[in-house]
Parts: structure tokens; sequence; C-alpha cells
């Protein structure tokens, strides 16, 4: 009976004491230790009552006097720590959990944030947005030294710049005014012509008599000059100069090809001999340099003796080699352009009265009466001559877009390559 009643006692003080803490507000909290020993094991969380202790008040405080619930909670490997909770916690838990994140000092061992790695997770390049921007602090700080290094050329080469500025825009000059003499036809001005022909002879002169003592005009008769040394930017400087004044040449001779009168030649033909002449040009261009070439790799001046001369002679068979195989390409071109010449194509078929009389007589292009109209695919009618010009740079229809030709005839307008020969 004794054994009875104290039984009964103490049923009643523990459900007492178990109904105070259901009324009290229980803590959630993480169980560190637990966490870090259960790392391999499943998420679980559990409440486990033999674990309701007391926590003895440092303070008297009341906040630890209620019992806390302690619920350990695991990440299994593979899974997302940032994975939302499945429950949302209590106010008091996260509040104090924040208090404890906040008053917890900052481990040594925890990974910074560095800016490389979001960009590679974000899948941007920064291996070459890192070399473009080492690339351009180093043009920033040397670019003081590259201004006085280009300062130092300039002064050094003041003349020989001055004279490649003086060409080329009086080659960009009359090059212009040739294709516009071209297009013009009849309304052509034959004296523009004969100044432009004039200017050019007369720039030649004027640049071999300036440097006479170098003899550059044997390079137009493939001999090498008469300079005691050539170094690189003498041979650059030769070269350039007798690219030049091969353009000179044979743009004064398209200048007598539109001095000649119409009767004698036909623009149609004109466009022939204009494209003829510009290809035995571009040959021409590529020949002259190679005497000055050939002298520069010769004489191998960093080594003395017979290893030199064999180190030239080496070099110079090669470039002579790569020219030679040039050249065979040239010669296609040539061939190509020799049969345009001696065929004489028509464009469309010859037009008739009523036709030209449908199409209200006057040519779209040139905006006058029919001259030798043709009729194309696309039963358009135009001027021969008109027509044939337009094919020069064209391959459709000036009016529908139509495709006539599968070629367009390049250089029938009297222009000039612009392309530097230096080699």
């Amino acid at each position: 009976m004794k054994l009875r009643t104290q039984y009964d006692r103490s049923y009643s003080s523990e459900s007492r004491r178990l109904l105070k803490q259901k009324e009290s507000p229980t803590v959630m909290q993480t169980n560190s230790n637990e966490h870090n020993t259960q790392a391999g094991n499943g998420l679980s969380l559990t409440l486990q009552p033999e674990l309701l202790t007391r926590t003895p008040a440092a303070g008297g405080s009341s906040a630890t006097e209620a019992g806390e619930v302690h619920v350990p909670i695991s990440v299994a490997p593979g899974e997302s720590s940032g994975r939302p909770a499945s429950r949302r916690p209590r106010t008091g838990a996260h509040s104090h959990s924040h208090s404890h994140s906040h008053n917890r000092p900052h481990s040594h061992n925890e990974p910074e944030s560095d800016p490389g790695d979001s960009d590679l997770e974000s899948g941007e390049p920064s291996t070459s947005l890192s070399e473009l921007r080492y690339l351009f602090r180093w043009v920033q700080k040397s670019l003081p030294f590259i201004v006085i290094l280009c300062a130092k050329l300039v002064i050094q080469h003041a003349l020989g710049l001055a004279v490649g500025v003086g060409l080329f825009t009086t080659f960009l000059y009359a090059n212009k005014i040739i294709q516009n003499q071209v297009f013009l036809q009849d309304r052509r001005s034959k004296l523009e012509c004969v100044w432009l022909f004039s200017f050019l002879t007369l720039s030649t002169l004027l640049l071999y008599y300036t440097f006479h003592a170098d003899t550059l005009y044997y390079c137009l008769i493939f001999v090498s000059p008469r300079v005691e040394s050539l170094g690189f930017w003498d041979v650059l400087w030769t070269v350039g100069v007798t690219n030049f004044i091969v353009k000179y040449l044979f743009m004064s001779m398209k200048c007598l090809i539109l001095l000649v009168p119409s009767p004698l030649m036909a623009y149609k033909s004109r466009g022939r001999w204009y494209m003829l002449t510009e290809e035995f040009g571009q040959v021409y261009q590529t020949i002259a340099p190679m005497p000055v070439w050939f002298r520069y790799l010769v004489t191998y001046h960093e080594v003395d003796g017979i290893a030199g001369l064999t180190l030239g002679v080496l070099l110079a068979l090669v470039y002579l080699i790569l020219k030679l195989l040039g050249l065979y390409g040239l010669w296609g071109s040539v061939q190509k352009t020799g049969g345009m010449f001696l065929n004489n194509e028509q464009n469309g078929a010859a037009a008739t009265n009523s036709q030209c009389n449908e199409a209200g007589d006057v040519c779209p292009i040139c905006q006058v009466e029919f001259r030798e109209p043709r009729v194309l695919l696309c039963q358009h009618i135009f001027c021969d001559d008109c027509i044939s010009l337009w094919f020069n740079r064209e391959k459709t229809c000036p009016l529908c877009r139509t495709v006539i030709t599968d070629k367009v005839h390049k250089w029938k307008d009297g222009a000039t390559s612009p392309y530097l020969q230096i080699y």
C-alpha cells in the first residue's frame, strides 16, 4: 500500500512538471555536437523526451528556467545545405538562433567570397577578360614610351614619310578623276584628262630628280639602285616609291585611252583596254621590287665569311621561288583577261524598233535616246555602252535586279588597285 501511494505521488508530480513544460515556450535548437557527429546520416527531426533537462539559471533569469528541446538535425551527403526547411520555426527559436549567429565569432576556416568564383559560377570567360585587362594596363603604362619612340622615328624619317604621304594622296586623287571621266563617257573633259596626264608625269620626273643620287629609276628597268648600303627601312622606302611610280605610269596610259576620239575607239572596247592595262600593271609591280630584295637578302652583314654568304643565297632563293609562284597565279589572270579582250562579248540581244517604242525610246541609265539598244533576259532595254559600263560593277539588271551575268569584269571602269606591293 505504501508503494502504491508513493508511486501515485511521483506520477502526479511528474505530470504537473510536464504540464508546466507544455505551458512554457519551448525552444527548438540544433544540437551542434550531434550535427557534427551525424554528418553522414539522413535528415532527422526527433523530439526526445528523455533529453528534457532543466538548465540551471546563471543569474536567476527567468528566460533560462524554461526547458529546452534539443532537436538533432543532420544533412545527408550530396544534399544541398540551402534546402528549405519543411516547417517554419517559432519566433522565439528564430530570434534565439539569430542572436547566436551574431554573437558567434568569425571562423578563419570559412571560405570568403571571391569575385573570380562568382564569374566562374555565372559562366563568364574571366580568363580572357583578365588578359585583356592586363594588356590594357600594359598599354597605359607603356604609352609615354611608345609616344617618345614614334616621335623619334618621325623625326628621323620625316622626309621619307612626307614623300610617302604625298605619293598616296596623289594616287587617290588621280584614281578618282579617272573613274569619273570613264563614267561620263561623251561628257568627259579632255582638258582634265590632259591635266591629269601632265600632273602624273611631272610628279614622277620631280621625284626622280630630287633623289637622283640614289638612282631610284633603275628599279623601273629591274636593276638595283646604286646605294652603298641598303638597310631594311631603306629597302621598304625604295620599293614603296617604285610601286607608286609604276601605278602613275599605267594611270597615265589610261588617261591617253580617255583622250582617244570616240570614232576611233568605242566606249565598250575602252573597258577592255582599261582591264588589260591594269592586269599588266599588276604584273609589272610584282616584278619591280625583286632586284632590291634580292640584293638585300644576299648581302647578309650579320654573319661574315662563307656562312653569311651561304645563308643570304638560301634566303634569296626562297624569296625567288615564292615570287615565281605568285607570278604563276597572276599569269592565269592575265590569260583570262586576254581571252576576254579578244572575244567581243555581247550583253543580251539587239532590240527591235517596236521594243524600243514600247520602252519609250529613252535609256533608263543615260536618259537619252537609245544608241545600239540591247534587250536583256528580263526584257528591259538599255544602250549597249550604258549596260556594259553597268556590268563592270554589277551582275543584275538596273531596274528589276534580275541576275544577268555570273561574273563582274573588274578594272573595266578605269580603277587602279590600291594594293601596295612591297615584297
